[in-house]
């Protein structure tokens, strides 16, 4: 019994505990909820439900609870229910209830943990999104793993998730690149607002090669091929970089093609005949303030250029028409500013601003010996993903930047991240993976096949940790979801790895010399096999391996 099926039996026998007494059965949350009590002699779970209801239909929390500890004591699969303090109810399972999780899990497999909460929302998940002007920082770095990890969440709980890489291939930043490669084709040092590392020089060697006459055109032809080529060059790195991080994007939207359709002056258009566009100062003004912005915008400058916000509008426009319910947004910490103006800005369109969902990353610094490391050796001036994955690997890349939340900054200690030891939270969880893949491997070895286990052996303190653990985990991840918290899964798995290790330290699994095999290794077995399959589950929700071996 998962907490779950307990939080379904709980509120099953809450409205016939009331509606026998003549009670408002209505008062009932929809969703009881049910906890593991912080102390395991308590019980396996502990719920709140008599004093959330009790004031509502004129009774006594304490009084409620012994109604419904009597009535659960009665119900099948629950071993007892005691009253605690004021009135909470502490229940322990019967003993084959419990291990019921454990045959769910098998069965279930690698579908365990999934969900409904979001079945049929088509979401659309934009994140990364980098400049095509350098490789990807540790900020993007950040934005790739956890952003990759939410998209393969939110796919748990049945939401259709199209993962999208903004291309930024229009305005200034890009004029700057193109100079800056120029410069190095030249031999001349970047211009004072350009681009300067080693990735540079690499890019206007490649443009080179493939036109050997670039050099000998006129300026403005010049800027142009180093900016085509180079640009192409660049993004190809970025995808590749992405894609060894295990980071693939369905779509790949280009800023420029909102500019060459026509949805920018279209969108601003649309809303100047709504009126929530004003002209002051020769510029268009977005009326932001009016739909809960801090301030108002300018989306058409004084000079008639698009100001930047303009694409963001339109952008948002296309998404909404391609179907989408919700835009999710993961922008990097000095983005803040994009929460007020994008819900503003979908609200001028009459649309809904709860379809615009902006999460913000803080920042991401790499320390060697207690001692922040500044510079790439290819960027020139920031950490890179390649930087990041050479030094730790791409596992404990993206555990690393996951399980943490976004709105915290993170030091990732070198030295940390490369330990063969439990200090180390990646390799602590694989290492449990790997340890209940060799104990596969030699039941097979001696024979043994897991066949109708019997779940009620299992009731030893640490087997019930185990189990009880391992029933958490479809909560964990529908929370994961629902909150945008791919951390949540990783300090999961750090606790069902700890419930594990334990379990393995006090617990016999495998026979011993003339030993036969009996039933209660045959449900240890079963409890191994199921708390392998939600590691390498929970595992691969972040986009890192399991290995059998380490």
């Amino acid at each position: 019994m998962t907490p779950a099926d307990l939080a379904e039996l709980l509120r099953g026998t809450a409205a016939k505990v009331l509606a026998e007494r003549g009670l408002d059965v209505s008062v009932l949350p929809e969703t009881l909820t049910v906890e593991r009590p912080r102390n395991p002699e308590h019980g396996d779970y502990a719920t709140n439900v008599a004093m959330q209801v009790a004031k509502k239909v004129g009774t006594n929390p304490r009084e409620l609870a012994g109604w419904l500890a009597d009535a659960l004591t009665a119900a099948e699969g629950i071993d007892s229910a005691d009253i605690a303090g004021p009135g909470f109810l502490n229940i322990r399972l019967a003993a084959d209830a419990q291990g019921a999780i454990v045959a769910k899990i098998l069965e279930a497999g690698a579908a365990f943990g999934s969900g409904h909460t979001l079945d049929g929302k088509k979401i659309n998940l934009e994140f990364v999104s980098a400049n095509p002007t350098g490789p990807i920082h540790l900020g993007g770095t950040r934005w790739a793993a956890v952003g990759d990890a939410l998209g393969r969440i939110l796919s748990t709980q049945g939401a259709a998730v199209t993962r999208e890489y903004y291309f930024n291939d229009h305005g200034a930043q890009i004029d700057r690149f193109s100079r800056s490669l120029i410069a190095a084709a030249k031999g001349e040092p970047a211009p004072e607002d350009g681009y300067a590392g080693a990735y540079i020089a690499d890019i206007a060697t490649a443009v080179q090669q493939q036109r050997p006459d670039v050099l000998d055109l006129p300026v403005g032809e010049q800027q142009e091929v180093f900016r085509a080529i180079g640009v192409d060059l660049m993004f190809a790195h970025i995808k590749r970089t992405l894609h060894e991080f295990g980071v693939d994007f369905d779509v790949y939207f280009h800023e420029n093609s909102l500019f060459e359709s026509g949805a920018v002056e279209k969108a601003v258009e649309t809303l100047k005949d709504s009126g929530n566009l004003f002209q002051e100062d020769g510029a268009w003004w977005l009326k932001s303030t009016d739909f809960g912005d801090d301030k108002d915008r300018v989306v058409i400058k004084s000079d008639g250029n698009a100001a930047y916000i303009a694409g963001d509008i339109a952008y948002f426009q296309d998404k909404r028409s391609r179907g989408f319910d919700l835009c999710i947004y993961m922008l990097g910490a000095d983005h803040h500013g994009y929460i007020g103006r994008l819900k503003a800005a979908a609200a001028a369109f009459g649309d809904d601003p709860d379809t615009v969902e902006v999460l913000i990353g803080q920042m991401v610094n790499l320390v060697r010996e207690g001692v922040a490391v500044k510079m790439s050796k290819r960027a020139g001036t920031v950490i890179t993903l390649d930087d990041l994955v050479e030094a730790i690997g791409v596992d404990a890349s993206r555990y690393a930047m996951i399980r943490s939340s976004v709105d915290s900054s993170i030091d990732i200690d070198l030295e940390l991240w490369t330990s063969t030891g439990n200090e180390n939270p990646v390799y602590y969880v694989q290492y449990a993976h790997a340890r209940l893949s060799a104990i596969a491997r030699n039941a097979a070895d001696l024979g043994i096949a897991v066949t109708d286990p019997d779940f009620s052996l299992l009731i030893s303190e640490q087997e019930g940790d185990l189990i009880r653990t391992l029933g958490e985990y479809p909560r964990v991840v529908t929370s994961a979801a629902n909150l945008r918290e791919p951390h949540r899964i990783a300090r999961y798995l750090e606790e069902l790895a700890g419930a594990y290790h334990r379990f393995y330290g006090a617990c016999r699994i495998l026979p011993q010399g003339d030993e036969e095999v009996g039933p209660l290794h045959i449900a240890r077995l079963a409890l191994c096999d199921a708390s392998r399959q939600v590691l390498a589950n929970g595992l691969a929700l972040l986009g890192v391996s399991a290995p059998e071996q380490m």
